[in-house]
């Protein structure tokens, strides 16, 4: 297999006069990556044709070497290799938990007697064990998601393809997805796929990052690479006599760029300000520094600067 998980050269992708994709050009070594994108950005689209569901219109792609065609002649390699969660329920009425993961795992080249094993095996690992005997439509919302990452795990892939896992989720059912997801990556070495929405769900889970907007790549790398340092910006938290602190702060040029009611004030100086300096201007001051953290940019804000420049 080829050492990158995905390989995409080229692809676009028209509906009628609608062109969702437009020449994506994208290489993912492996593990967990977070695709992030507005509604119509075209991440379902990109996650079909990965899939082999879709053809594109142009260029071509590989999944660990493999073509994605729907016309190549390895669409059985391709499943063995894929997991997929779809955002829709995709759920069949009248199977049982089990029966339905069972089901996902013989569609990917299981025999039945591996696919019930690993069925049993996977829907205890999502603490859905005790409901596997339940119709699927009988679930509450947290389960019906984690049987629908259960049938995507069951052939135990080394690629998941997880179209908003977190969907419809109460904060404490996204926790939970969150935390299996991580574990996922952690524990068991698979390359993930995130598409999403929600930023704090990929700052989460992932280490890479893929910004869709237009049908077009916006921005890729990890956190640390698309997100700058901002030399001379600080996250302070002070106690003790804070108006005497501010006009230290003043007096050396430093800019005050928000104070919060919890205390916590955001400045900026020269670039070459540094933590000791802050220590030494609170002490002047007969205030305690508790803290003081360096404000680089967040990925919401490089997700709304890449935006912005398309």
């Amino acid at each position: 297999m080829s050492q990158n998980a995905i390989e995409l050269r080229g692809i676009t992708r028209t509906f009628g006069s609608n062109q969702a994709l437009r020449g994506v050009d994208l290489v993912l070594p492996g593990g967990p990556v977070g695709l992030l994108g507005p509604n119509g950005a075209g991440k379902s689209t990109l996650l079909k044709i990965i899939l082999g569901l879709l053809n594109p219109t142009s260029g071509e792609g590989s999944v660990f070497g493999y073509p994605i065609s729907p016309n190549s002649t390895a669409p059985a390699q391709l499943r063995s290799l894929v997991g997929y969660m779809p955002e829709a329920d995709a759920l069949v009425p009248s199977l049982r938990g089990i029966d339905y993961v069972s089901l996902a795992g013989e569609l990917c080249g299981l025999t039945r007697k591996q696919s019930l094993r690993r069925s049993h095996e996977v829907l205890e690992y999502l603490e859905l064990g005790e409901a596997r005997y339940r119709n699927v439509e009988e679930y509450s919302t947290g389960m019906k998601q984690r049987v629908k990452l259960a049938q995507a795990l069951v052939h135990d892939p080394p690629l998941l393809l997880l179209d908003e896992p977190t969907s419809g989720l109460d904060p404490a059912g996204r926790e939970a997805m969150l935390r299996l997801l991580k574990q996922l990556g952690r524990d068991f070495g698979k390359t993930m796929l995130i598409s999403t929405h929600l930023l704090a769900d990929v700052e989460t889970v992932c280490e890479r990052v893929v910004i869709l907007y237009g049908g077009q790549i916006a921005g890729v790398g990890t956190v640390a690479e698309l997100c700058p340092p901002r030399p001379g910006r600080y996250r302070v938290r002070v106690i003790g006599d804070t108006n005497s602190f501010s006009s230290q702060l003043q007096a050396h040029k430093i800019e005050i760029l928000n104070r919060s009611p919890q205390g916590e004030w955001v400045i900026r100086g020269a670039a070459d300000l540094t933590v000791n300096q802050l220590i030494e201007y609170a002490q002047r001051s007969s205030c305690t520094l508790r803290a003081a953290i360096p404000d680089d940019e967040t990925l919401e804000e490089t997700y709304r600067r890449l935006v912005a420049s398309r």
